[in-house]
């Protein structure tokens, strides 16, 4: 039997990169797997085939989670098909490279919304039927810039550092009636979202990681899947560093 067999596992933001690929490795866990995605249809389908295809069982749906009204009928669907969310994995996010003098308040609070208040929409929905059943995951993916900072997103730093923030207080909120709330700390990743200028600039970037090469979706959907499963059944409230090294620096 699979690890999460009989699960039913909803990731935000999975209709491509980091979301994608632990939306396919919880459905090869078994886990029956909703991919919720905001504007690329086209491609939540192609995730979905594709866990259909190798055997699994997935369907998307469309939500923006920075909407809890949004997330409420989001839920509504999912029970209908599902169940209960048991494992929820807020992968949502989005970033602008601009100045904190560049950005204006739109742009500060579409990237709060999307990638720190999500987390608490999802939780505030979601959580309280895991509490009620005394069996949840929550894995939230945050970011190693929520430790180093960066010269050029404000909004996206405050919003990871908020992430993992609310990953110990959630942690501690749940930890008594079996839920555990983790985070991982992606760095650079091969993904859309990584878009270098150019080849001096990816060098440049690359030369940061002491592993001196950018993570793949696959190795963080790895280590996502492995905070739910039991083999982590007695970590919660921690931050799973899988950027190369990148957080030591």
């Amino acid at each position: 039997m699979k690890d999460l067999e009989g699960r039913t596992a909803l990731v935000t933001g999975a209709s491509r990169g980091i979301g994608r690929a632990v939306a396919i490795a919880l459905a090869n866990e078994g886990a029956s797997v909703v991919v919720n995605y905001v504007k690329s249809d086209a491609k939540a389908r192609d995730v979905v085939r594709d866990i259909i295809s190798a055997g699994g069982e997935a369907t998307a749906i469309k939500a923006d989670v920075s909407d809890i009204a949004e997330v409420k009928k989001m839920r509504a669907s999912i029970v209908k098909k599902y169940g209960e969310v048991e494992i929820l994995v807020n992968n949502a996010g989005i970033h602008q490279h601009l100045k904190s003098w560049e950005l204006g308040i739109a742009d500060w609070e579409r990237v709060i919304g999307t990638n720190l208040t999500s987390i608490f929409n999802t939780a505030n929905v979601f959580a309280p039927a895991m509490k009620k059943a005394k069996w949840g995951r929550v894995v939230n993916v945050a970011s190693v810039i929520a430790y180093l900072g960066t010269d050029h997103e404000v909004h996206y730093a405050a919003s990871k550092g908020g992430a993992v923030s609310a990953t110990k207080a959630l942690a501690l909120e749940l930890a008594p009636y079996g839920v555990r709330v983790n985070a991982v700390a992606p760095g650079y990743i091969d993904t859309d979202m990584t878009k270098f200028s150019s080849e001096k600039e990816r060098k440049f970037y690359l030369a940061k990681v002491p592993m001196g090469r950018l993570g793949e979706p696959s190795e963080i959907a790895d280590a996502v899947a492995f905070l739910c499963s039991e083999k982590a059944s007695y970590i919660t409230g921690s931050v799973l560093h899988v950027n190369g090294g990148l957080a030591l620096l």
